[in-house]
């Protein structure tokens, strides 16, 4: 049931991309960088620029020179959105809060830690399937 919630949610606020109130957050060059090292360690394997290209769903041609250019300059609108989003696949990065089903009242303290596994679990597996 988790699990199903969870990709309603996911799947709710990746069509809109419009996950906060005031507009998207920034991301800086470094945090990118830092975020593509993250996700990697995630997934188990490391991320080059054209993957994380793929995740932020840029042209193959120039993909990688974007990323790139944005480690520097750090990425703008939907992209810093999309992968703020993703970057719940790590253990590093807070479950946003428009995501955070699990502190309810009506989710026992003691299922809380497992359910949030289980949703860091699928956002894993959607950053693989972006992958390919």
């Amino acid at each position: 049931m988790a699990a199903r919630a969870a990709n309603l949610a996911f799947a709710i606020f990746c069509r809109q991309l419009s996950v906060f109130d005031d507009g998207p957050l920034p991301m800086t060059g470094p945090e990118l960088k830092q975020l593509r090292q993250d996700l990697g360690d995630a997934i188990g394997r490391s991320l080059s620029t054209a993957d994380m290209a793929k995740l932020c769903g840029l042209e193959t041609s120039n993909g990688a020179d974007t990323i790139r250019r944005w480690e520097v300059t750090g990425p703008g609108g939907t992209a810093a959105e999309l992968l703020r989003i993703l970057a719940m696949a790590s253990d590093r990065h807070a479950i946003l809060e428009n995501f955070n089903i699990f502190d309810r009242f009506n989710i026992h303290e003691k299922d809380r830690p497992a359910r949030r596994e289980a949703f860091r679990e699928m956002m894993r597996d959607e950053v693989r399937r972006r992958l390919g």
